[in-house]
């Protein structure tokens, strides 16, 4: 080999890398920091149900080519987070009202047996966890607004997974809650709406402190809206355009 060959191999090299952008990452790499991203904002309902996904708008807003970004849609997809329609584009999931309700009833019933557990297997310690969480809930309720209430009521409910000593039954309440999150993002909207979710969650607390399971899981029941009446109120604060076409059917 002569020194011009391995010149011009080296030019080609140095070619190579300067023509390396912000997709340098590993491709798949890239892609799944996209879909963390669009995850996130979609669960949180920042994406609403039947919102458009455009493939270059993403690309534009993320700075990479449109592989990584529609390798992030794909894998949304299989995630049923987003609905892939020829000719359609990409849109955010919806799910049917009846979808929702089976949801919302298989949440209220773990969530029940997380209480009746954690009644069960009550100790001092989770007695202090119960009382940090219930003040947690009381300020954010006087001083905050949704967003601090939204996050004392998540630390409120992780208290009693944690204390029902059940980290299988806790992973598929929060799964199970992931899936209809972004269909709770008008919860604690106003003043009764955090009053009454505070007074429950001192119900629950307090049975739970006095190891008294049935009362516990009874009072979880009826905190989470999976009941007829629950459900009803859930409803009528949603818009119908965020429900699958099947949701006439309930």
């Amino acid at each position: 080999m002569n020194t011009n060959e391995i010149t011009a191999s080296g030019e080609d090299l140095t070619m190579d890398c300067t023509l390396v952008n912000d997709d340098s990452r590993p491709r798949g790499g890239r892609a799944n920091e996209i879909r963390n991203v669009l995850q996130e904002e979609i669960e949180s309902g920042n994406l609403p149900p039947g919102a458009l996904l455009d493939e270059r708008a993403l690309a534009t807003r993320f700075n990479v080519s449109r592989t990584p970004v529609r390798e992030a849609l794909q894998q949304l997809a299989a995630r049923e987070l987003v609905r892939i329609a020829p000719r359609q584009g990409v849109t955010v999931s919806r799910l049917s009202i009846s979808q929702v309700r089976a949801i919302m009833e298989s949440v209220g019933e773990l969530e029940a047996l997380c209480a009746k557990l954690a009644a069960r297997r009550v100790d001092e310690a989770l007695r202090k966890e119960l009382d940090n969480a219930i003040e947690r809930c009381q300020d954010a309720a006087v001083q905050g607004g949704s967003a601090e209430y939204s996050m004392a009521n998540t630390y409120f409910h992780e208290t009693i997974y944690a204390g029902s000593r059940n980290p299988y039954l806790a992973e598929l309440i929060r799964n199970a809650r992931r899936q209809i999150l972004r269909y709770r993002i008008r919860d604690f909207q106003t003043k009764t709406q955090i009053s009454k979710s505070l007074k429950e969650h001192l119900q629950v607390a307090r049975a739970i402190q006095d190891g008294d399971e049935l009362l516990a899981a009874q009072a979880m029941l009826l905190h989470v809206p999976s009941g007829s009446s629950g459900f009803s109120e859930f409803l009528a604060r949603m818009p119908m355009s965020v429900f699958d076409s099947d949701a006439a059917d309930h």
